[in-house]
């Protein structure tokens, strides 16, 4: 079970974009996410007339690694890690670190 899945608010915590906010928008692979507005570049494309693909400056969103990356929690407004807690009713769920609130996912 991951500790930040899709759809999760997090927070930059190295890089040139520390301290943004942004969601998840997708998992690249096991390390890398795709976080909406963040980590955006500027990409030279050129023209592929066999495509009809128009070239030119392209803005796209990288990948970032996980490790720069934290969950951002609302009660605190920082970011914070995530434990898991086994409920009674035999659920597993993810919880803050700081005051062990259950995520709820938006």
């Amino acid at each position: 079970m991951n500790k930040v899945r899709k759809g999760d608010e997090v927070i930059v915590t190295a890089g040139k974009d520390k301290n943004k906010r942004g969601v998840v928008r997708s998992w690249l692979d096991e390390n890398h996410v795709i976080i909406d507005g963040i980590n955006v570049v500027k990409k030279h494309v050129k023209p592929n007339p066999m495509k009809g693909e128009q070239g030119g400056i392209l803005t796209k969103e990288m990948p970032i690694n996980i490790s720069n990356v934290s969950l951002f929690n609302p009660s605190t407004q920082k970011a914070d890690r995530v434990g898991f807690k086994a409920l009674d009713d035999g659920r597993k769920v993810r919880v803050f670190k700081s005051n062990g609130e259950i995520i709820v996912k938006a």
